[in-house]
């Protein structure tokens, strides 16, 4: 396993639509893995493979529960909304305020290329829906209001 390097805003990778995954290779598997161990090293909840340079549809999650893995995810449903801030491991040192829905229904596959439902409320549905906007080009600093703002970690 090894930790990544994160893109930051500005890379052209992170504007790009990444490619469907249709075979499970020892290297997408060892792409989990140092997506895994990247996204914990940077203190993430999700990771989405555009962000390590990788243009697939691919995304690790792990908001406290258990960790997950989406590949070729598709958003089936959302309700609710839900206003907060929100961060990105590719805008280090800002949040801005983002709505998104406070419920989320996701079909993926798992890393055995089993089909997955995966719901979530609150944080596991921000995260989803902000990693697999990172997989169509999308950043949450498209979606925010007002403006960036600085992180103060003094009040974390």
């Amino acid at each position: 396993m090894a930790i990544r390097n994160i893109r930051e805003i500005g890379d052209d990778i992170l504007r790009a639509e990444c490619k469907e995954i249709k075979e499970m290779t020892p290297r997408i598997k060892e792409l989990i893995e140092d997506m895994f161990e990247t996204m914990y090293e940077a203190n993430g909840v999700g990771l989405a493979a555009p962000q390590v340079g990788v243009r697939k549809r691919l995304v690790v999650i792990d908001c406290g529960d258990d960790p997950i893995v989406l590949i070729n995810p598709v958003v089936l449903e959302t309700s609710g909304s839900q206003t907060g801030q929100e961060g990105c491991l590719s805008v280090p040192g800002k949040v801005g305020i983002v709505t998104r829905p406070n419920y989320a229904k996701v079909k993926a596959l798992n890393e055995d290329m089993e089909e997955i439902i995966v719901e979530g409320e609150e944080l596991l549905a921000r995260c989803m829906l902000h990693e697999i906007d990172h997989l169509n080009g999308v950043m949450y600093v498209d979606k925010m209001e007002g403006e960036l703002m600085e992180v103060d970690y003094d009040e974390e």
